[in-house]
């Protein structure tokens, strides 16, 4: 079972020591402590992501086109 991380939908400023990711299909957003990415699991995600995606948003932000529930698991080992 995944913990829920915190998300900010339809925010428009991120806190200070976040950033915005943009998650599946639907583009969900999620706003995620920036001490993520230091941590390997996260940064193998972002390195599939980049490969298959590239990093381009809209909105500048992070998108990450993995289903939601991957993206949950992966994220909730990293508290």
């Amino acid at each position: 079972m995944a913990i829920r991380l915190p998300r900010v939908v339809g925010a428009k400023k991120v806190p200070k020591g976040y950033f915005a990711v943009y998650v599946g299909e639907n583009q969900k957003r999620f706003v995620i402590p920036v001490s993520f990415l230091h941590r390997p699991s996260f940064q193998d995600l972002l390195s599939l992501s980049e490969e298959e995606f590239g990093y381009s948003h809209p909105t500048g932000g992070l998108r990450i086109p993995c289903d939601e529930d991957i993206f949950l698991d992966v994220t909730s080992r990293l508290y």
